[in-house]
């Protein structure tokens, strides 16, 4: 094979992978821009969204994992209730409302084409601005 043929054909490639990557980037945006149109997903102090995509799996954030809880997920999004009794109704109300709204924002991507799984993943990103924001508030 000539050496313009080999460049035409990696050039191929290539232009079929950036399409794919493009792609793959638009389905997330729409998704996304999908969450965002929900009123009760979109009002929630937390923003749930797609991560990615990897087959007919949306991989979507979550603030709770099996090495984080949700009352330490519903403190970083409530700081106030750092300071009630672990017995405290509110917390059982805001469990509850982090796992509607949460159920909610996975059945709206199960609305779009092409999905048939969620896979929910700890967002660290969102933990980690946090972070940086309340050591910039203290003044740290």
């Amino acid at each position: 094979m000539s050496d313009r043929k080999q460049f035409v054909v990696v050039m191929l490639v290539a232009a079929l992978f950036v399409g794919w990557l493009g792609w793959r980037g638009f389905e997330v945006i729409s998704l996304n821009d999908l969450l965002k149109n929900d009123d009760s997903v979109a009002s929630y102090p937390y923003q749930h969204r797609v991560l990615r995509i990897e087959g007919d799996t949306a991989i979507m954030s979550s603030l709770h994992s099996h090495t984080t809880s949700t009352q330490q997920a519903l403190a970083a999004i409530f700081p106030a209730m750092r300071n009630l009794n672990d017995s405290h109704r509110g917390w059982r109300k805001a469990e509850r409302e982090l796992a509607h709204i949460q159920a909610r924002a996975g059945n709206v991507i199960f609305s779009a084409s092409g999905i048939s799984r969620v896979r929910w993943e700890l967002d660290e990103n969102w933990y980690h601005l946090q972070a940086m924001k309340s050591n910039y508030d203290t003044g740290l």
